[in-house]
């Protein structure tokens, strides 16, 4: 029998562990506005038209 793989389990003070060590090695975090989704557009949008 092989054993079951552990389940990782996000926490609050892991997330904030993990970015602490992501700032500290040199990381930066981006804000973007609300609404935005922070991509940029693209050249050939799909958007369906409905009649």
């Amino acid at each position: 029998m092989s054993k079951k793989p552990e389940k990782v389990t996000l926490t609050s003070a892991t997330i904030e562990e993990q970015t602490a060590a992501f700032l500290k090695s040199g990381g930066a975090v981006e804000y973007v506005g609300k609404g935005k989704s922070g991509q940029e557009t693209s050249q050939n949008p799909k958007q369906i038209t409905l009649k």
